[in-house]
């Protein structure tokens, strides 16, 4: 596996994390226990996510991730205490996913992920505060479900297709930016209105 792909993998799968993290845990740890994603030799530092223990950990985080995600205001607190916590599962994952025989390589991956899964994270966060401003509750499970099924649906690609992988990421990228736009432009018309002259 190239440099590239290896990178396209560590992007993805830390994209994903500021999004979802239990679930990309919980996913990747049953595909290996299922035997559906064999690992190359360099992805071997993967297989404690294959543990019993993390992946019970990672199903009951997941779980509880699912239904506090559905319900308005109760998401942007859970995202709010996330906030710390998905940068740096996100930074460990990629870190996992480097060739541990370069440090060099293994820091740029920690901060990288890092960074990816905070960026991903605040578009989430920022869109769902902007999705919570209206009345009905149809569109914060509608955002809700479509995160679910895209974080499992681009997990998968980004292991089953390493040479997609780094496409993946460029669009998950663009997708963020483009979350975060939207919510900052629907959040500064709601909060920062200029009053019309009256007359």
């Amino acid at each position: 596996m190239g440099v590239m792909e290896i990178i396209g993998i560590a992007g993805s799968v830390s994209l994903l994390a500021g999004w979802r993290l239990y679930l990309c845990i919980f996913a990747t740890g049953l595909a290996m226990r299922l035997g559906a994603l064999p690992l190359p030799e360099h992805l071997a530092a993967l297989d404690a996510l294959a543990n019993p223990w993390v992946m019970g950990v990672a199903a009951i985080a997941a779980l509880a991730e699912f239904f506090a995600d559905k319900v308005m205001w109760l998401d942007s607190a859970w995202d709010a205490v996330h906030t710390f916590v998905r940068p740096v599962g996100g930074a460990l994952l990629a870190l996992a996913i480097v060739d541990p025989g370069d440090p060099a390589t293994q820091v740029v991956a920690f901060l990288l992920g890092g960074g990816a899964s905070f960026l991903a994270h605040g578009s989430k966060a920022s869109a769902r505060a902007a999705i919570n401003t209206s009345p009905e509750p149809v569109s914060n499970i509608a955002a809700s479900s479509v995160e679910d099924v895209a974080t499992v649906g681009l997990l998968y690609l980004a292991y089953e297709y390493p040479v997609a992988a780094g496409a993946v990421a460029l669009v998950l990228l663009g997708l963020v930016v483009l979350l975060l736009l939207w919510a900052r432009r629907v959040i500064k018309r709601l909060f920062f209105r200029t009053p019309k002259p009256e007359g």
